[in-house]
């Protein structure tokens, strides 16, 4: 009965963990994201090597030597398939499993505190720019600018016309028309003198400046600014995408703005806001900021539900299938060109696959995998506890005569070095050689060794938030690559 608890926290937790991060796993690979996920490879790697190095050299067995690597690199998910693999091999071996169990423990407090210890090295030596600046999310997402159109060579087209000659993407929520403010549509025309309301990204501003004209001085970005009182007539109002059916659906698809007169200026995703585009495919959980007359707008609210009570119940359905179908990916055997046996993703592997995909396909697929960020940490936290007390009462037993040994005393010292040699090296080389800033750096070395503790700390010593950023470009990516290592590394060398 304990094992099955504990596997089943284990299933639990790695898929919870990895719809979370499916949403943002792959496009945590455009722009830098590919050098700092290239970055945080290199410190698995440079850990996985100074591991089997230190187990020829010390003559600890390779369980407990992946048991100290699972600790020191704070990554509970990765223990769980190293067991997994230990007793598909050789399923005798329960006191082995117990030992990485009691392995990953002696060494798990090491791993915070070693990175903690890293954290303020690299804040030692990387002082140039070592003070991050305050990261504006309007600079990647929506900011709004008021201009009044002088450019002679878009008088008198429509806004399909310039939209299609732009170089950059934008929406005009707002135009005044003979003093009178108006919704517009793709086929509305563009005059001279007129005052439009364009949201765009930050950094687009300048060259949508040069497009349209005179930039207002008026800031339409402040809170407290009162949009329904800009025109008694339109309103703007947040609506909630809830039915099933519009789950996946592209935004152009559904015809709001030719339907209800309506205009979708910004959509809401996780807390990060979007230019709609007629291409940007809607999840359920979306909040769509509308402008228009109030009837307007209730029509669409038909069409999208805005029932947010919708929201707070699971689909549990999907839970099952996507916990279903990972275990059946995870039980698959496939072989890797150079091992005597096939290789199986196990219990660890299968489900965090799955739940990337759900997460980052789902809905795209028409499937419901929406769970709000209460019900994802109610999942994760209940596996993580059945999982880790699972753990505790394997181990418990001999874990103080343990550590008080002398052999305990060797992992200590073996779990503190896996921790911060590793990362060290790799956080001076990537500073010094490849010129990654201070505050990104510690983040991708937090997110690479999943330590949100040292995160914490990092955030602390860099007065910005590009730590966190950095952190989870990374961590979807490392979680995955620690799990399937841990196996591998079984097979290998056990």
């Amino acid at each position: 009965m304990l094992t099955v608890l504990q596997n089943f926290g284990l299933i639990l937790y790695i898929y919870a963990l990895g719809v979370q991060v499916g949403p943002g796993f792959f496009s945590s690979f455009k722009k830098d994201g590919i050098k700092l996920n290239i970055i945080a490879f290199t410190v698995m790697v440079a850990g996985s090597v100074m591991m089997v190095l230190l187990h020829f050299a010390t003559e600890t067995p390779i369980p407990e030597m992946v048991g100290l690597f699972s600790g020191a690199v704070t990554n509970t998910p990765m223990l769980g398939a190293a067991q997994q693999a230990l007793l598909q091999l050789y399923p005798e071996q329960i006191e082995e499993s117990n030992n990485m169990a009691m392995a990953c423990a002696v060494g798990y407090p090491f791993g915070l505190i070693g990175m903690m210890l890293c954290v303020a090295l690299m804040s030692r030596f990387s002082t140039k720019g070592k003070q991050g600046k305050k990261h504006d999310p309007s600079e990647d997402n929506t900011y709004i600018t008021e201009y009044q159109v002088s450019n002679p060579a878009i008088f008198g087209k429509t806004i399909q016309e310039i939209r299609s000659a732009a170089s950059c993407r934008f929406v005009i929520s707002r135009i005044w028309k003979n003093g009178k403010v108006i919704i517009p549509t793709s086929e509305t025309v563009i005059e001279e003198k007129e005052h439009i309301l364009v949201i765009s990204g930050k950094k687009d501003v300048p060259a949508i400046q040069t497009l349209f004209g005179h930039q207002e001085d008026v800031d339409w970005n402040k809170k407290e600014i009162d949009w329904n009182a800009i025109d008694s007539q339109l309103i703007s109002r947040k609506v909630l995408v809830t039915k099933p059916r519009i789950n996946g659906m592209r935004l152009g698809d559904l015809r709001l703005r030719n339907s209800f007169g309506i205009n979708i200026t910004r959509v809401n995703r996780a807390g990060i806001d979007l230019l709609p585009s007629r291409g940007l495919r809607l999840q359920l959980g979306d909040k769509l900021t509308i402008v228009g007359e109030a009837r307007s707008i209730e029509n669409a609210c038909n069409v999208l539900g805005n029932e947010a009570k919708q929201l707070r119940n699971p689909n549990l359905l999907s839970i099952f299938i996507g916990i279903a179908v990972g275990l059946v990916l995870g039980s698959i055997p496939f072989t890797i060109p150079g091992m005597s046996m096939p290789v199986k993703l196990g219990i660890a592997g299968g489900p965090i696959i799955i739940g990337i995909l759900m997460g980052a396909f789902g809905p795209r697929l028409h499937l419901a995998v929406y769970m709000s960020q209460g019900t994802n940490l109610m999942l994760r936290q209940l596996g993580l506890t059945l999982y880790l007390a699972g753990l505790g009462i394997s181990a418990g037993s001999d874990f103080f005569s343990t550590v008080l040994s002398p052999e305990g005393l060797k992992w200590v010292l073996i779990s503190f070095s896996l921790a911060t040699v590793p990362t060290i090296l790799t956080g001076m080389v990537s500073h010094f050689f490849l010129k990654v800033g201070y505050a990104e750096n510690v983040g991708m070395l937090c997110g690479s060794m999943a330590n949100p503790i040292a995160l914490n700390y990092a955030n602390s010593t860099s007065g910005g938030d590009e730590p966190a950023a950095a952190y989870a470009t990374v961590y979807p990516a490392s979680i995955f690559l620690r799990v399937i290592s841990a196996q591998i590394l079984m097979i290998l060398f056990y």
